[in-house]
């Protein structure tokens, strides 16, 4: 049974990406199937991963959602980058951006990632969901595919009050 993770904070520079990044490799090394999902504007996961350009991938993240908002089909390996480290990726870039504008007048706008998954699932152990710094309906759309959130946070006033904010608001009852 797949295990979905999704590794946020709305605050940035807290090492979501870098978590994200070395638990998939570790998990691949002790035998797990493993996906990554780039759900980030800014593409880092991709990047970091040697995919330095991510703004020029033919299929990312962006390019899967919109189909299936579209009711196109998708096919389960459809933009999966594979890696050297025995892990997988869904690549993310800055297509992502005008996806969560045009969400907002989706039905079901906060499923669409779930469906995503429902597809692509039956193939791994683990899927990690590398969010992006803020609270809107990408990272909406990452916790209502997760079973469990992943939350990196500074030891330190600030940052612990933020968490206090996004353990609130993954807490919340979806709307349906």
């Amino acid at each position: 049974m797949c295990k979905i993770i999704a590794i946020a904070n709305q605050k940035g520079g807290v090492g979501k990406t870098t978590t994200t990044s070395n638990l998939g490799i570790g998990l691949a090394k002790q035998g797990k199937k493993v996906l990554l999902i780039d759900a980030d504007a800014q593409g880092s996961l991709t990047a970091s991963l040697g995919f330095t350009e991510p703004d020029s991938l033919e299929v990312t993240l962006a390019t899967i959602m919109g189909n299936l908002i579209n009711d196109e089909e998708v096919e389960p390996g459809e933009g999966i980058l594979h890696h050297e480290e025995g892990i997988d990726l869904m690549p993310g870039n800055i297509e992502l951006s005008g996806l969560e504008v045009s969400l907002v007048n989706v039905m079901s706008r906060e499923t669409v990632l779930r469906s995503y998954i429902e597809i692509v699932k039956e193939s791994y152990d683990y899927i990690l969901i590398d969010c992006m710094p803020s609270l809107g309906m990408i990272t909406i759309n990452a916790f209502a595919s997760a079973d469990s959130i992943l939350i990196p946070v500074q030891a330190a006033y600030l940052p612990v009050k933020g968490l206090q904010q996004l353990k609130g608001t993954s807490e919340r009852e979806p709307t349906a």
